[in-house]
């Protein structure tokens, strides 16, 4: 979660979902920023025939400022099911492949997803120091918060599940 103070452009107000951390770095999508277009309109761009269904009108979120131009899908599945697959936890997993795209066009796929354009992405160490300089809070990651809540309070139910209030958080934090 963005603290209040986290002034990039790219992060304010942001609620982002880490889905690979290794030697070389962090990656994630942000969760909170649907844009202006829907899946109708990016099958269309991608020129991928849709079936008229509830999957054509979801929102595509701004996913972060790395790799504006791919699609990263956050989904609930197995990893092995799709070509280009990441599996995140035992419930959800990172597809960034063309099938699942067209899958989701015929109104099949998973049930719940949330397709973002481009991902944010930290060098190895940098999310670390970021955090120590308190620009980030941490909480573990809930399905229900990803898919059952509205985008615009995501951030705000993330921050409840630890019992703080964003609003009241001050860059001033306790590292002993």
């Amino acid at each position: 979660m963005a603290m209040p103070h986290l002034e990039d452009p790219n992060f304010a107000g942001t609620l982002s979902y880490l889905c690979d951390h290794d030697a070389k770095g962090t990656m994630g999508v942000i969760v909170n920023k649907p844009t202006d277009l829907t899946l109708e309109a990016l099958f269309e761009q991608l020129e991928i025939e849709a079936v008229d269904g509830p999957n054509r009108l979801a929102p595509v979120y701004f996913g972060g400022p790395v790799h504006k131009d791919r699609g990263f899908i956050l989904h609930y599945g197995q990893a092995d099911e799709w070509d280009s697959s990441l599996q995140v936890t035992e419930e959800l997993a990172l597809t960034t492949s063309m099938d699942m795209m067209q899958a989701l066009a015929r109104g099949e796929g998973p049930e719940q997803f949330i397709v973002c354009l481009g991902c944010a992405g930290w060098e190895s160490g940098q999310l670390e120091n970021e955090l120590m300089d308190n620009a980030w809070l941490t909480v573990e990651g809930r399905p229900a918060v990803l898919f059952d809540t509205p985008p615009e309070q995501r951030l705000t139910a993330s921050a409840g599940l630890l019992g703080v209030d964003l609003n009241l958080m001050t860059r001033e934090a306790g590292h002993g």
